[in-house]
C-alpha cells in the first residue's frame, strides 16, 4: 500500500486537493477531521493527512514514501544524508517567495548590500541585528552567503510582520506570495532578499521504494498522472484536414515547426513526392503559446479548417518524472 502525506492545513490544503481533482484523481475521505483517506484513480493506496510542517519528516522517517510539501518546508526541515528526495519540484501551484523584508522607515537600506552595512553599524554599537524568521536554517545561510555576518535569528510560530514594530527584531525573513500583508505592515522587500523561490512539490522516501517494486509501480502512476496534467496546461492540439495537396516545402515547414517551437506532429499522411495527400488529417501538438503559429502555417499548407483544443491531460512516450525517481533509487543502492 502506498503511503501519499498530504497536507491538512494552511495555503496548500485546498489547492492539492484541486490539484489531484484536475488530475482525475478523486480524494475520498471521511471528514474534514479524518487523518486518513484514498486516492480513486490509482490503485494501493492511503492518504495520510499531516500538518505541512511536518510532511518532510514523516516521509523521512519512512511513515509515508512519497508526500507532496512546499519546497521551503523541504528544504528548511530535511536533515542531511536524508533519504526523502524531491521528485517532482514544481507541481504548478503553491508559489511564493522567502524573502528579507526591512521597516518602511529603513530608507537607506534598499539591497541585501545595505543590509549587511547595517549589520556592521550595529555591530560596532555593541548588538547585532534581530532577524525574525520561522526559517533559521535557510536563513542564515543565506544572510551568511550575503556577507551579513553579525545578526541573530529570532525564531517565533506566529505573525512575524509585527516583530519590528512590536521591537523583538529589526527585519523578517518570511513567506509572501504578493507581498501585501507585508505592505499593510509597513514593511518591504529589498533588493537580492529572495532566499527562496517555492512551490509544491513531490517527495519520496527511496530507501523505501527501493525495497518494493509494486510501490514503485505504483508511484509511477501518480508521477504520470501529475506530469500528464501539467504538460496539459501548456499545450494546445491542432487539427487541420487539408483541402488540396500541398507544394512543396511544406515538409520541410514542418519540421521547422518542430524544432523552433517544440511540437510534435502525428497522424501525417504524405503524397509520393513528399508532400501531404490531398484530405490529409492532421493533428499537431505544440506549446499553447505557438497555437496561431500553427494554425498559420496548416492554412498555408491547404488547410480548409483547423479546429483547436485543450487537452486535460498529455502523456510522454515517457515520464520524465518515473526516470528521475528510477535514478535516485539507483542512488540509494550504490550509496
Amino acid at each position: 500500500m502506498l503511503r501519499v502525506a498530504l497536507p491538512s492545513d494552511g495555503a496548500l490544503y485546498e489547492d492539492t486537493l484541486t490539484f489531484l481533482q484536475n488530475c482525475g484523481l478523486t480524494v475520498r475521505r471521511a471528514s474534514r477531521r479524518s487523518l486518513t483517506g484514498a486516492l480513486r484513480g490509482i490503485p494501493n493506496n492511503v492518504l495520510l493527512f499531516q500538518r505541512s510542517a511536518d510532511i518532510t519528516a514523516v516521509v523521512e522517517q519512512g511513515s509515508a514514501e512519497v508526500g507532496i510539501v512546499g519546497l521551503d518546508r523541504y528544504l528548511e526541515y530535511r536533515r542531511d544524508g536524508t533519504q526523502a528526495v524531491v521528485v517532482m519540484d514544481d507541481l504548478g501551484y503553491g508559489r511564493c517567495d522567502l524573502v528579507m523584508a526591512v521597516p518602511d522607515e529603513w530608507v537607506d537600506v534598499t539591497s541585501m548590500a545595505d543590509l549587511a552595512d547595517v549589520a556592521v553599524e550595529l555591530a560596532e554599537k555593541g548588538r547585532s541585528l534581530r532577524v525574525a524568521t520561522k526559517y533559521p536554517r535557510l536563513v542564515e545561510r543565506f544572510l551568511l552567503t550575503n556577507d551579513v555576518l553579525a545578526f541573530t535569528l529570532v525564531q517565533a510560530s506566529g505573525a512575524l510582520e509585527a516583530a519590528p514594530s512590536i521591537g523583538y527584531a529589526d527585519v523578517i525573513a518570511d513567506i509572501t506570495e504578493s507581498g501585501t500583508t507585508l505592505r499593510e505592515n509597513g514593511l518591504r522587500r529589498i533588493e537580492g532578499g529572495t532566499v527562496i523561490t517555492s512551490r509544491a512539490g513531490l517527495i519520496a522516501n527511496r530507501a523505501l521504494l527501493r525495497q518494493s517494486p509494486e510501490l514503485v509501480d505504483v508511484t509511477r502512476s501518480l508521477l504520470e498522472r501529475f506530469e500528464a496534467r501539467l504538460l496539459a496546461e501548456r499545450t494546445g492540439t491542432i487539427r487541420a484536414s487539408l483541402r488540396r495537396a500541398s507544394e512543396g516545402g511544406v515538409s520541410t515547414q514542418i519540421e521547422e515547426m518542430r524544432s523552433k517551437l517544440g511540437v510534435d506532429s502525428f497522424g501525417l499522411q504524405t503524397s509520393p513526392d513528399g508532400g501531404y495527400a490531398l484530405g490529409a488529417e492532421v493533428t499537431v501538438v505544440a506549446d499553447r503559446s505557438h497555437v496561431q503559429d500553427v494554425v498559420d502555417l496548416l492554412r498555408k499548407a491547404g488547410a480548409n479548417l483547423v479546429t483547436v483544443g485543450y487537452p486535460e491531460s498529455v502523456f510522454r512516450g515517457e515520464s520524465h518524472a518515473h526516470r528521475r525517481l528510477l535514478r535516485e533509487l539507483e542512488d540509494a543502492q550504490r550509496a
